[in-house]
Formats: structure tokens, sequence, C-alpha cells
């Protein structure tokens, strides 16, 4: 702080500007790790990058087996949409893991305002 208890701004300016690079840095990591989440013990496995896109997904043959193929497909479709859903929740996590010291330590440089309207 400055005298007047001003802030020094140029010192605001150089932790804006190290948060930001680690941020990026932490995106960065974020979009190259991979996440798996399944379904129907293991029949269907989704893999997400830490960043939510998804990148492959495996069904097991007796995931497929049966024989109303309507059915099947039905609780194939099911099994997919759980197994996508559980890997994008661990990528969530992972976000919240690689991030939020990040967006915390906004606080420090007189960012963490309040809430905004509608949060």
């Amino acid at each position: 702080m400055n005298p007047g208890g001003q802030p020094n701004m140029q010192q605001m300016l150089q932790q804006a500007q190290q948060m930001q690079q680690q941020m990026m840095q932490a995106q960065e990591e974020l979009a190259h790790a991979e996440v798996q989440g399944s379904a129907g013990g293991g029949l269907v496995t989704a893999t997400v990058t830490g960043a939510g896109e998804l990148l492959a997904l495996q069904i097991s043959p007796d995931a497929v087996e049966g024989d109303d193929a309507g059915e099947t497909a039905e609780t194939v479709a099911d099994l997919v949409v759980a197994a996508v859903r559980d890997a994008t929740r661990a990528a969530g996590e992972l976000q919240a893991r690689a991030m939020g010291p990040l967006t915390q330590g906004l606080g420090g440089l007189g960012m963490g305002g309040p809430a905004l309207p509608g949060a």
C-alpha cells in the first residue's frame, strides 16, 4: 500500500498478470487431462478431458445382449448418458481442484467483490 492507504497499482497489475498466466496454464493442463466415468458396472465407459470434451465411449458387448432390440437400445442409451454424466462430474471435480486456488486468489486482488444478483 502507498501512503494514504491506496493500493500500489503496479503491484496489482503484476499480480493480475501472474494470475492470468497461472489460469492459462491450468486451463491448458485441464485440456490435456483425461478422466473416465462409467455406468452399468463398467458396461459403458466415457472418457472426457478435464475441460469436459468427450473423447471416447466404450460399450461392452455384454451391454447389447438381449432378445428385444428396442429395449436393449434404450438400456444402452441410458447407460451412455449415465457414463457421460459420471465422466463430466469427474471433470468438474478436476476443474475445481485445478482452478479453485486461482479463483480464490482473485479476492486478494480486490476482485472478489460481492456476488452478482441472481447468482
